[in-house]
């Protein structure tokens, strides 16, 4: 079973660059940090950084992953679906757990960082009768299942957080702590930027986007001193938005540049009608006594998975559900503070 992957990502069809250069004993810049980046050769570098609590430049730090594995499940022989392969940390475990004669499909909708996953998921050792890797939004879980001839599965797992490799990337655009373009798509080959959309919406409609994707509760404020400009840049975006709330303390100030940072992005990546499309599909996608899990990482993401899996509950599609956040331990929240804001709610199928 072949990978959904285009040819030009083949190896081979990227210019080969000089590496940079470490700039002194602790490199700032993220292609700098070349070490952090080759975690198989540079083990102890890797482990240092990720003693002090940060995630290593390039790679990604699977959250609340035994929490995950204890609900999902997995056994020999199962198919398991990963609607967010990222990095691979959840898929690698998953893989290794439905052993011998599983099939782990895996969706993704970046297509700079798929390839990358794919590649660490075959020199693990997992070849295509244990998994393939699809380029696409879990949206579109329907559609890659029966292209595979797939009626249902035992399992299906998403982590709606965005990835640390996309985050700390400057050319991605996503973190204002980082100048970069001010895009922000998940395929940068589709749609339009964060630049595009605020220079071509409303102050209202700004408004309410930064209302109903982020809570945001100076969206009165922001939104008029934002929309219908051009920022090309992550920084400059900021600053707009900090200039926007002068009367407010620093702290609040970054609140807010983050909360609407996260409203753009949700908004670019049509997250919430991606996530709606997911929960509508999940019932019929899963066999009788499968099993979901979800995570998410902000309340506009939770009350939507609470809400329709209370429904589906109530439907008779589950036979039980999550009636209670599972929430990331102390100890996690410490090793990886990226983790803290993670919310993880379950169900499982009832009868077909």
């Amino acid at each position: 079973m072949g990978e959904s992957v285009p040819d030009h990502f083949a190896a081979g069809t990227t210019p080969h660059r000089r590496r940079p250069r470490y700039s002194g004993k602790y490199p700032r810049r993220f292609a700098e940090k070349y070490k952090e980046h080759d975690p198989a050769r540079y083990a102890e570098t890797v482990a240092k950084v990720e003693a002090s609590g940060k995630t290593a430049a390039g790679t990604h730090r699977p959250v609340m992953l035994q929490e995950v594995l204890d609900v999902l499940s997995p056994k020999p022989g199962e198919i398991v679906v990963d609607c967010t392969l990222g990095f691979g940390g959840h898929a690698r475990e998953i893989l290794a757990r439905i052993q011998p004669g599983g099939l782990l499909v895996g969706l993704e909708a970046d297509p700079l960082e798929l390839p990358k996953t794919l590649e660490r998921l075959r020199a693990a050792g997992f070849g295509d009768a244990a998994f393939h890797a699809v380029r696409s939004n879990f949206a579109g879980l329907p559609k890659v299942l029966a292209s595979l001839n797939i009626e249902a599965v035992d399992a299906v797992f998403a982590d709606l957080g965005v990835s640390s490799m996309q985050l700390d990337n400057p050319e991605r655009g996503f973190s204002f702590k980082f100048e970069g373009p001010l895009d922000m798509r998940m395929n940068p080959q589709r749609g339009q930027s964060a630049s595009e959309l605020i220079q071509g919406i409303s102050g209202k409609a700004l408004a309410e986007l930064l209302a109903e994707n982020a809570d945001e509760p100076h969206a009165g404020l922001v939104a008029p001193a934002l929309a219908g400009s051009r920022f090309e840049t992550t920084t400059t975006l900021g600053e707009a938005i900090r200039d926007a709330l002068p009367r407010l303390a620093k702290e609040e100030q970054e609140n807010s540049v983050r909360r609407v940072f996260q409203a753009l992005r949700i908004a670019v990546n049509d997250e919430f009608g991606a996530l709606n499309a997911l929960l509508r599909a999940l019932p019929g996608v899963l066999k009788a006594g499968g099993r979901a899990v979800i995570l998410s990482f902000h309340s506009g993401e939770d009350r939507r998975v609470k809400k329709a899996f209370e429904a589906g509950l109530a439907a008779g599609l589950y036979c039980d559900i999550a009636h209670e956040l599972v929430r990331p331990t102390a100890a996690e929240r410490h090793a990886n503070p990226r983790s803290a804001p993670a919310k993880l709610r379950w169900a499982m199928r009832g009868k077909r």
